[in-house]
């Protein structure tokens, strides 16, 4: 099991944390929502809860909770700038089905 980013993502993390002067890296996770039934959660994390599960990429620290992680095994979090807009985009393997506004997925 793992989850990935990309050089860029962790390199828009780093600068998060050290321009928030706090954090111990970033923390994935999903909820019911949408019309498709999850969304993603993604926040800084200030600390490491004991029912994280940790993976290293490119020197970033990623928790996941084990509900979360069947869900986004083998997840890859990429960082991307189109236009005027910028954000994170998740290539998940395990998503069957997206909603028509991006917001929510099915797995």
């Amino acid at each position: 099991m793992a989850i990935t980013l990309t050089e860029k993502a962790a390199q828009h993390v780093v600068r998060s944390i050290e321009k928030r002067g706090a954090g111990v890296g970033l923390r994935l996770g999903v909820k019911t929502s949408g019309c498709s039934g999850m969304a993603y959660q993604l926040e800084f994390a200030d600390r490491v809860e004991a029912s994280d599960v940790q993976f290293e990429s490119h020197g970033v620290r990623v928790l996941v909770d084990a509900t979360s992680l069947p869900y986004l095994d083998g997840t890859q979090l990429d960082f991307v700038r189109e236009g005027l807009n910028e954000g994170f985009r998740f290539e998940n393997p395990n998503v069957k089905g997206a909603c028509g506004c991006g917001e929510s997925f099915s797995v």
